[in-house]
């Protein structure tokens, strides 16, 4: 097997202009259509390949406050920026202890919400108001579980030892306690999404779990992430040549909100995928958070453009 080719040191260095020399594309924000919470960088797992670094030990975004992501729920509805979805990740959303109100918190405003998960020992701990929340609200709530493969080898291979029965623990009680639920899984290089999705029917059959494999919003895959592959940049003649809507790139219609450890305000920042990145972050407000977005990263051409991915 050819090794994979290394990103070149010129790609990727100015916002404006790809390496050859020509017009970098940029995103428009179309709609607030979903705002992410990054709940904090704290996991309680450390994965071989987290795009975010989330682990034990990783404090960098700390945990967001309920009454922090208040503020930007009243920023929503006082300037009518027509956004539906409020999606909560992290690390583990599930081990920062304002999560239950903060869901609480937007469901009751008529959002619907997704949290994303690991559904191991973090989740259960809150099984009680989590199922109290989910009994109030129904299908308005989304637990989405991040399952990387539908057997244990593949899964454990990304998320380590012994995460694989703890995790279908996690699906079975909230299936059982009627908690919508979607699964977000990822591809492997010498799997297509074809064969991984029939490999996921099986599993989710097996457990009698009402998740649709061959809905791409039921069951998420996303392309793997390496920063240091390499990957074309992507240039404002590139929509054409590749047939892609820049409207259906996550950007176009999403932010999301984080606290950098040491810091009094949060911040908006362009995607969910570029946490540390200081050029995609826009302001404090979602107001400020209003303008285009460069396409000027790896991500944004292997996950987003090429990769046809998004988080919602």
């Amino acid at each position: 097997m050819t090794a994979a080719a290394t990103l070149a040191q010129e790609k990727f260095r100015d916002p404006l202009i790809t390496a050859d020399g020509k017009p970098r594309a940029s995103i428009s924000l179309k709609s607030l259509d979903t705002l992410w919470i990054n709940t904090g960088t704290l996991c309680n797992l450390t994965c071989r390949n987290c795009y975010i670094e989330s682990s034990p030990k990783n404090d960098s975004l700390a945990y967001i406050t309920a009454e922090e992501v208040a503020a930007y729920l009243d920023e929503i509805q006082d300037n009518n920026l027509g956004t539906s979805e409020i999606g909560f990740t992290g690390g583990e959303p599930f081990m920062n202890p304002f999560l239950p109100t903060m869901l609480e918190d937007a469901l009751t405003r008529g959002f619907k919400v997704t949290v994303l998960t690991n559904a191991m020992m973090p989740m259960l701990k809150s099984a009680s108001t989590l199922e109290e929340i989910g009994s109030r609200h129904g299908d308005q709530l989304i637990v989405r579980v991040s399952l990387d493969h539908y057997t244990k080898d593949g899964h454990e291979a990304e998320r380590g030892g012994r995460s694989w029965d703890p995790a279908l623990e996690g699906l079975s009680w909230l299936n059982e306690h009627d908690i919508k639920i979607h699964v977000a899984g990822r591809t492997f290089i010498d799997e297509d999404e074809t064969n991984a999705r029939r490999g996921y029917n099986a599993l989710f059959a097996r457990l009698n779990l009402s998740i649709d494999a061959h809905n791409p919003s039921e069951l998420v895959l996303f392309p793997e992430m390496d920063a240091t592959l390499d990957v074309p940049e992507i240039t404002t003649e590139c929509w054409g040549i590749l047939d892609v809507d820049p409207e259906t790139v996550m950007c176009s219609t999403s932010r999301m909100i984080v606290k950098r450890k040491g810091t009094h305000t949060p911040a908006v920042i362009a995607c969910t995928l570029l946490p540390y990145d200081e050029q995609f972050e826009m302001g404090q407000t979602l107001l400020d958070a209003a303008k285009s977005v460069s396409l000027n990263h790896p991500h944004c051409a292997r996950f987003c453009v090429l990769g046809g991915a998004a988080c919602s």
